[in-house]
């Protein structure tokens, strides 16, 4: 298998807002990550760096969460 680089700046630049809660990062990907499997990855330090937390809310800014989606993907 042959690694490509694989990039998704497009859902950064259809997102109206710098940050995206965890509980929408579901809809940000498409479907591709689910809210639940990112808190599990955040509680094991392997989550996108720069998240925030408003109260009992947790965001990402988006271009980190692009950069860390893009490093963890390899084409088909």
């Amino acid at each position: 298998m042959q690694n490509r680089t694989i990039n998704l700046t497009t859902m950064a630049e259809r997102w109206p807002c710098p940050y995206v809660a965890r509980s929408e990062v579901g809809r940000f990907s498409g479907g591709i990550l689910n809210p639940r499997s990112l808190a599990n990855l955040d509680s094991a330090g392997k989550g996108p760096a720069g998240r925030i937390r408003v109260g009992r809310k947790v965001a990402y800014p988006v271009d980190k969460l692009v950069a860390w989606l893009e490093a963890r993907t390899v084409a088909a």
